[in-house]
């Protein structure tokens, strides 16, 4: 190998090292280790463009473990994607194109953000699937728009996280051949020797994951070189290189030490390593001419090998207008202009539960948007998300639309966050509400990153019934509606349901959770009253007895609209002013101007009354300290779901008598 790119490497180590020195913070450890394999894939492999960062046809690398992420960094200045060496220098301060861990949206370039461990696993998983499925809906034989890999790298701390293994043992299941994993096995972790709690043999589990398997020195360029070479050429299977590293490599006396994976190395230990490896002890933040050379060379190449897919493309374009329209639309995703005349529309004399109100809206949203797809993990049948006559995704058929997890509710998620970053797919994904738990963390990167991956979560409460308090969520809505950058929707009925569902179309800014119904709700008749369009104000005056400020508000969402409407409906019969208020999410009425806000709920009527069939917590923002809650703030329980609603409170006559208490 070169010395040159022996000097890149070295180069990105001394990057690395001056970085988390001058922050007094940091982990240079895992960078020093994998420098030589981000060298070889950054200047001989990785097809990227840094003149056009979101070339579509672009190679995509995730650094899973993001606590490496002046290793990024330093690619990112030497690559030519506008990261100047002062943005290095200003590594975790405020302000600064070089957070702790890097952050998508935030410096171009990063395609994920990452940092908690094997979440980037997922997205890379979700990349490579998103990447199979163009490239079987868009390819010919002549031109090949979509042709791209994906490589992540990833740490013993990755591999032993849960979610990498739903991630990759999915991944090796449906072959994805262009997904190449490098491991960075170098045995250590915070508290010092892997051995202290691990000792798979990983080569075997990815065998078994159906995994092509390729082991290095991470060191040796050459071997380096021969692995990506045999992994590009894999067809059948995504490839682990099992890549045995030196933590802190180049360094004399943190060389495979714990104490260099989390800390900086030291001002006299960051000398001895320069001196080591063969840059400037007097220089930090040292860049030689070569190296510099060598990577604009590399952009240079990079700018004509895009250059030649434009021109392809233009080509490829005249020869099938009509893929090149479906391209275009998968990328704007623009909604139909008359989506809200293509919905469904309901019966009033059927109750229904709103999964299934959902699951027939899903169905038209499908006909009208070739991009939208998505699955469930193992419960498209409850949660009733199955795209109907359109195709299974599975091993060797990625033209179809629906997607199947399998019970993997943490990996789903992170794959959904991988394929809407890679762009092409407007996604969706599907469980019972209670399994929200097992997505959480990757809930939290959507929200983060401001993905607009839409959430269905169905069996929204404790009318799960007879399942127990196991199935039935309690806290869960509470502990959403306070993560920023997502949306909460809980329609009342079908006809709110299919207006959540264009509100979390329109939400391009971050994630829509839609909580949805098992049992039967009672479909309101749209005639008598305002139209469901008015839920993505977020609330709304469903009912109102009679004119002027009313003497008493209830206020609900989902499953418990109507039974503050027959509540309501009955207190009004004693010749009070009673309101009934539809709030289906609480993100997007605070959205809205304060006049509406205050005209929904004025403030002159104190008496309320909130009734939602989970935790009160928050609710006191919307009935006031007159107010009064009727939520459920204690597990539930195993019983047909009437008898529940009796037991917990949730019945016309308790509604009734908490409002007569404070009128």
């Amino acid at each position: 190998m070169s010395k040159q790119m022996i000097m890149a490497a070295n180069t990105i180590r001394g990057l690395a090292m001056d970085g988390v020195q001058k922050a007094n913070s940091g982990h240079p450890g895992m960078p020093m280790g994998m420098a030589d394999v981000a060298a070889v894939l950054f200047l001989k492999y990785l097809n990227h463009c840094p003149s056009r960062p979101d070339w579509a046809n672009r190679d995509r690398f995730v650094l899973s473990g993001g606590h490496g992420s002046m290793l990024l960094y330093s690619l990112l200045h030497l690559t030519g994607y506008g990261l100047p060496i002062d943005e290095l220098k200003r590594f975790r301060q405020w302000g600064s194109k070089t957070p702790g861990h890097p952050e998508y949206g935030h410096t171009v370039g990063v395609e994920t953000t990452s940092g908690p461990l094997g979440q980037g696993c997922g997205n890379g998983v979700g990349m490579a699937l998103a990447e199979r499925m163009m490239a079987a809906r868009f390819n010919s034989g002549v031109f090949t728009p979509v042709d791209h890999y994906t490589y992540v790298f990833c740490g013993d701390g990755d591999m032993m996280e849960g979610i990498s293994h739903e991630a990759f043992s999915l991944a090796g299941h449906l072959g994805l051949n262009k997904l190449i994993v490098f491991y960075d096995y170098n045995n250590i972790t915070i508290e010092g020797d892997t051995r202290l709690a691990y000792s798979d043999d990983v080569r075997k589990r990815f065998l078994g994951y159906r995994w092509n398997v390729l082991e290095i020195d991470g060191h040796d360029m050459g071997e380096i070189e021969k692995a990506i070479e045999a992994a590009r050429q894999e067809k059948e299977r995504p490839t682990l290189v099992i890549t045995r590293t030196h933590i802190a490599q180049g360094s004399p006396n943190l060389h495979d030490s714990h104490k260099a994976h989390g800390e900086p190395l030291g001002a006299e230990e960051v000398k001895a390593t320069k001196r080591n490896i063969g840059l400037p002890e007097g220089e930090d933040f040292h860049v030689p001419e070569a190296v510099r050379d060598l990577f604009a060379a590399r952009a240079r190449e990079m700018d004509a090998r895009a250059a030649a897919w434009d021109a392809e493309f233009r080509k490829y374009a005249a020869a099938h207008p009509d893929l090149a329209g479906l391209w275009h639309a998968c990328a704007k995703q623009e909604l139909p202009a008359d989506l809200q005349k293509q919905l469904p529309v309901f019966d009033v004399a059927k109750p229904e539960a709103t999964r299934v109100s959902s699951g027939k809206v899903m169905q038209k949203l499908a006909k009208a948007m070739p991009w939208f797809v998505g699955g469930a993990a193992d419960l498209a049948p409850s949660t009733k998300t199955f795209l109907e006559g359109l195709p299974s995704v599975g091993p060797g058929a990625f033209e179809g639309r629906n997607l199947h997890f399998g019970i993997r509710e943490h990996g789903m998620a992170a794959i959904l966050n991988g394929m809407q970053l890679h762009g092409g797919f407007r996604v969706f994904g599907a469980t019972f509400f209670v399994f929200a738990d097992y997505c959480r963390p990757t809930i939290r990167l959507s929200a983060l990153m401001q993905l607009p991956v839409v959430y269905v979560f169905t069996h929204d409460s404790f009318y799960v019934g007879e399942d127990g308090p196991t199935h039935e969520p309690v806290e869960h809505i509470a502990s959403f509606r306070c993560m920023p950058n997502v949306s909460v929707i809980r329609p009342a009925d079908a006809t709110e349901t299919a207006a959540a569902w264009v509100a979390a179309l329109r939400n391009t800014t971050g994630p829509t959770l839609l909580l949805l119904t098992r049992h039967n709700l009672p479909v309101l008749d749209r005639s008598v009253y305002p139209a469901a369009s008015n839920l993505e104000k977020g609330a709304y005056v469903l009912w109102q007895s009679a004119a002027g400020v009313p003497d008493l508000i209830l206020i609900a969402s989902g499953s418990e609209v109507s039974l503050a409407l027959d509540s309501g409906k009955e207190l009004a019969k004693e010749g009070k002013i009673i309101r009934v208020v539809s709030m289906p999410s609480w993100d997007l009425f605070e959205k809205q101007a304060p006049e509406y806000r205050a005209e929904v709920l004025p403030p002159d009527c104190k008496k309320r009354v909130a009734v939602e069939a989970g935790s009160g917590m928050g609710w006191q923002k919307y009935v006031g300290c007159k107010g009064r809650l009727i939520s459920l703030d204690r597990f539930g329980a195993s019983a047909p779901f009437k008898a529940l609603a009796e037991e917990f409170g949730f019945t016309t006559a308790n509604v009734v008598k908490v409002a007569r208490e404070i009128l």
